[in-house]
């Protein structure tokens, strides 16, 4: 598998070619992206690739000051895990 790739409005995966996962966001005004879009394929469901991709996101919101609004379940379930996230969760109290 090859590293992690970003775009605007976009962190991912691929493997032979072809993009495996994927963790969209948008802009979302005041300093925020809206974190809204999640996909690992089967095959590597499981593996933890969805949390290095919102790590990932993570990391860029942090480097570029940036909060996430997270309207993706996944994003949305891992915020609610903990703290790990708290300083780029736009929800976080």
């Amino acid at each position: 598998m090859e590293p992690i790739k970003h775009e605007e409005g976009i962190f991912y995966m691929e493997k032979d070619g072809q993009r495996v996962a994927e963790i969209t966001y948008a802009p979302a005004g005041d300093g925020k992206i809206n974190a809204n879009h999640t996909y690992v394929a089967n095959e590597l469901r499981g593996g933890g690739v969805a949390g290095q991709l919102l790590d990932a996101l993570a990391d860029y919101a942090r480097k570029e000051n940036l909060k996430i609004l997270p309207t993706c379940s996944y994003v949305v379930a891992e915020f609610s895990r903990g703290d790990k996230y708290d300083d780029v969760n736009a929800l976080a109290k």
